[in-house]
């Protein structure tokens, strides 16, 4: 079992992250946004501080096995919060750890539910349409899905 600790993002060089954050292999799953370079990465380093300081909100640098994988975290979505999970392809395998920790954090920040949002570019999963309250197929997203916490 691969050992995942969650930093904050004042805790990574950006350069590193940078690496990370522009992977094509990730970038298909990802809103279309242009690439990171030094200056870029730095802005949304600070707006992801700036989002964790917020009441029900919380986004970690994901390291695994000492290397650094992503990011994840619970952040606002318009009057909703939703999770989100980017991790390199090399890490692809820990996102169910990831999920279960980020349903933690949900429930020590008081949430009731909250969304995941996964592309068309990303098959259905099975799994979380059941734990769904609410799955549903928009043209854009192959599913919205509000994760009622508990039931």
């Amino acid at each position: 079992m691969p050992n995942i600790e969650y930093l904050s993002f004042n805790e990574v060089d950006p350069q590193n992250l940078i690496a990370v954050v522009n992977e094509d292999s990730l970038r298909t799953h990802l809103i279309d946004h242009p690439y990171f370079d030094a200056t870029s990465i730095q802005s949304w380093i600070e707006d992801k501080l700036k989002t964790d300081a917020m009441r029900g909100c919380r986004v970690r640098i994901v390291s695994i096995d000492g290397e650094l994988a992503g990011w994840c975290g619970i952040q606002r979505d318009d009057e909703d919060f939703e999770i989100a999970i980017v991790i390199s392809k090399r890490f692809w395998g820990s996102g169910v750890p990831i999920f279960k920790t980020l349903l933690g954090w949900a429930d020590e920040l008081g949430h009731q539910e909250v969304l995941f949002h996964l592309l068309d570019s990303r098959r259905e999963y099975k799994a979380l349409a059941k734990m769904a309250s609410k799955p549903i197929k928009l043209n854009f997203w192959v599913a919205t899905l509000p994760l009622t916490i508990f039931q």
